[in-house]
């Protein structure tokens, strides 16, 4: 499933076009490497997200095609969230 379907689907994003915008602005990393919107998400992966001052950590436990909020809770763990002092703060 594409990045930026699955971020709207989960329901860690809102929107998909504001999924697209931030994953194009290389806010979001799949296993390590930076992410675009099209890229490949597959269950077990481990997205990294950076939201403005928080940064979250998800591990993908499902797919689902559909958006509802049973699907939702089942798709992934979140891992860590965590505040950022900056845009440069890198781990």
């Amino acid at each position: 499933m594409r990045l930026d379907k699955y971020l709207k689907v989960s329901r860690l994003v809102k929107r998909r076009t504001l999924a697209k915008e931030i994953s194009d602005q290389g806010r979001i990393t799949v296993n390590g490497n930076v992410a675009k919107a099209g890229t490949d998400v597959k269950v077990e992966d481990e997205l990294v997200i950076r939201f403005g001052q928080k940064r979250v950590t998800v591990k993908v436990t499902g797919l689902s095609e559909h958006a509802s909020k049973e699907n939702a809770k089942g798709m992934y763990d979140l891992i860590k969230e965590e505040r950022i002092n900056n845009e440069f703060n890198e781990e």
